[in-house]
């Protein structure tokens, strides 16, 4: 059987890859522990400085999490259960790299698909992309993240349509919304978000996990605590080689050379 979860380096990108379109791309245990050990390489690869995150096929991105194996799960007597299908903890919930990531949405992105998609930075659909978090239509609700998320990337009342109609939106529609920051056609969907890595990769990579760091812890507390913690890890980059670098780089008019130290 071929790896359900694929995991390739190329230059300073890495490529984490559901493999698994003959069931949608919905994650079963075998696809959760890759997606922890992607994270987890990427998190420890100094060589990696940006991950993009997709799936194999044309029809959908990820369907959630598995529900045949779920059933089997379910099936099993509570006093004799093996821990539950989605470790703790994971992309949504716990596992934080600082490095970017940005998410390639080939298709339908639903239930924990999209709580996955929205545990990357950045995300790029397909012109034939459907997104929604369906769980209400089956007596359950979002609980991977999905409910906290959602509310913090879109407008309230959008989230909250979402949430409660367990309706689909176009990818056009999550791109006004501000859940994609970009639609193209499916052929150049991957084209697209390599674009994009290439570009964060011509920044200081530090200076980019500066940023992210700065905006995830910055977007919980007031602003008087975020210009603390921007100026907290401002001095941290400051005293870096490439914070040395870049200057030098510009002055003698030549690419800058990232040692991501």
């Amino acid at each position: 059987m071929a790896d359900e979860l694929i995991y390739e380096k190329k230059g300073n990108i890495a490529y984490i890859t559901i493999n698994r379109p003959e069931a949608y791309n919905s994650m079963n245990r075998a696809v959760w522990d890759g997606i922890i050990n992607a994270w987890e390489n990427v998190r420890n690869d100094n060589e990696v400085w940006v991950a993009i995150v997709t799936a194999t096929g044309e029809k959908a991105f990820c369907a959630g999490q598995d529900l045949k194996e779920m059933g089997q799960w379910m099936a099993i007597p509570e006093a004799e259960r093996p821990p539950f299908p989605i470790p703790e903890p994971n992309p949504m919930k716990g596992l934080y790299v600082p490095k970017p990531f940005i998410c390639a949405i080939n298709g339908i992105c639903t239930g924990g698909g999209l709580e996955f998609a929205m545990a990357c930075d950045i995300r790029i659909a397909s012109e034939n992309a459907k997104l929604g978090l369906a769980e209400v239509k089956q007596g359950l609700m979002a609980g991977n993240s999905g409910t906290q998320k959602l509310i913090r990337l879109v407008p309230f009342g959008a989230a909250l349509e979402m949430l409660m109609t367990g309706d689909f939106i176009s990818a056009q529609e999550a791109c006004r919304i501000g859940l994609v920051n970009k639609v193209v056609p499916l052929a150049d969907l991957i084209t697209e978000a390599e674009a994009l890595a290439q570009r964060i990769c011509a920044a200081a990579p530090l200076s980019v996990q500066g940023v992210k760091e700065t905006s995830y812890r910055g977007i919980e507390v007031s602003l008087e605590e975020g210009l603390k913690i921007e100026a907290e890890v401002m001095d941290r980059i400051g005293h870096s080689e490439d914070a040395r670098e870049g200057p030098r780089a510009f002055g003698e008019k030549r690419k800058p050379v990232w040692k991501m130290k």
